[in-house]
């Protein structure tokens, strides 16, 4: 586990929240100055995990959101048969944790997949927060709701699109939340392993293997271990796109 997490000084937090690059991904997006010197004032700095560490486990007693300022994490579940079951990933500027906020305990695990430093935000204090600071609470029901977005793109994503639209999907999303970083948007690590890509998607690890292959063939990617270059990113959106116009077009037939 790593060292007890210490409160910095508001001085020091000015700089990963006032002028962190992140901030317009995170909850200060959109706060004045004084209400971000309000939130300040809670957060807390964890020291970097490492790549297999939990920010959290399923059942564990929730206290915290976090704030993920640099690496990656996975968030899972393990079902009745003990079986894995991957729930999304977060990248820097993204929270993780809220499931945490409805009965006091977390209904996921967050792992690290990378080295990750994040951010620590109590959620007794957060929510006092949210009553006095209206830019805090908008923000907070902005990043829920994005949240239930994704979920609702994900099983949309999981019943109607085959498994290289699955693929092309993922890499877009991953090249979107790149890009929002001001990070290359054909260019990037996949800090998670292929066997979790094909538990999240509903795929075996071998026909994520098989796709990517066949991608490059095709001309539509380069990839070499983690590294991945989208090629011909048109061409990837379009075999997204065209999935979505053939959903639209059966759903007038009914």
């Amino acid at each position: 586990m790593p060292a007890k997490s210490e409160t910095l000084k508001i001085a020091d937090i000015k700089i990963s929240c006032s002028n962190c690059s992140l901030s317009e991904l995170c909850l200060p997006h959109g706060l004045s100055g004084s209400d971000i010197e309000e939130l300040d004032k809670i957060v807390k700095r964890q020291h970097p995990y490492q790549p297999r560490q939990h920010i959290f486990r399923a059942g564990d007693q929730s206290r915290s959101l976090f704030a993920v300022r640099s690496g990656a994490l996975k968030t899972y579940c393990t079902t009745e048969n003990g079986d894995e079951q991957v729930l999304g990933f977060t990248l820097p500027g993204e929270l993780v944790g809220l499931d945490g906020m409805h009965d006091g305990t977390y209904a996921s695990s967050s792992i690290v997949l990378e080295t990750a430093s994040v951010c620590e935000l109590p959620y007794e204090r957060l929510e006092d927060l949210c009553t006095s600071l209206a830019g805090l609470n908008r923000q907070l029901m902005r990043v829920v709701s994005k949240e239930i977005s994704t979920d609702q793109g994900m099983l949309l994503l999981l019943g109607k699109r085959t498994a290289e639209e699955r693929l092309a999907a993922f890499l877009l999303s991953l090249s979107s939340r790149y890009t929002s970083r001001g990070l290359s948007a054909t260019a990037f690590n996949l800090p998670m392993s292929r066997q979790d890509i094909g538990n999240y998607l509903g795929l075996a690890i071998e026909t994520v293997s098989r796709l990517f292959a066949q991608f490059q063939k095709d001309k539509l990617l380069t990839v070499n271990r983690r590294q991945v270059v989208l090629v011909d990113i048109a061409r990837l959106r379009a075999m997204v796109e065209g999935c979505v116009a053939r959903d639209c077009e059966a759903d007038s037939h009914r």
